[in-house]
């Protein structure tokens, strides 16, 4: 079985797998991040979202094989202790019902601020729209995207 070098949350990994594994197993399987879930298999729901080179992916249709010398970054390495302004703000506004999706929103939502530091509503509930929560707590995704980006500037 091929070996890859991934770097991980800023540590370099080999991972021993199959070519076209996804980086979710990858991660979740070899690795033990199992912050990044899974949601569809399929791209569609966001729940797996990652970082690779600062751009949000999906980790679900990224095979490890494509990943050498890119730089991942997973719902664990975004900070240690939770400071990040985007995590900051999913407390403040208490985001969270389920859970399930928050990593890949909150995953989401960083990339884009690191974009787009001053978004006005209508860009959040745009680079937000592709993240489905099952629980339906978009107002208040959209307040702490917001609140977040406040932070930030």
């Amino acid at each position: 079985m091929p070996t890859y070098n991934l770097k991980v949350n800023g540590e370099k990994q080999v991972v021993e797998a199959e070519s076209d594994t996804p980086l979710l197993w990858a991660l979740r399987d070899h690795l033990d991040l199992v912050g990044t879930k899974f949601g569809c298999g399929i791209g569609q729901c966001g729940a797996c979202t990652v970082h690779v080179n600062g751009t949000a992916t999906r980790s679900c249709l990224l095979p490890v094989s494509a990943l050498e010398d890119k730089e991942i970054t997973t719902i664990e390495g975004l900070s240690e202790n939770g400071s990040h302004p985007v995590q900051q703000a999913w407390k403040e506004v208490d985001v969270p019902q389920c859970g399930y999706c928050q990593a890949g929103q909150i995953m989401t939502a960083s990339a884009f601020l690191e974009t787009n530091p001053k978004p006005t509503e209508e860009e959040i509930k745009i680079a937000m729209n592709g993240n489905i929560c099952r629980c339906s707590a978009y107002n208040r995704i959209q307040k702490a995207v917001a609140i977040a980006s406040e932070k930030i500037g």
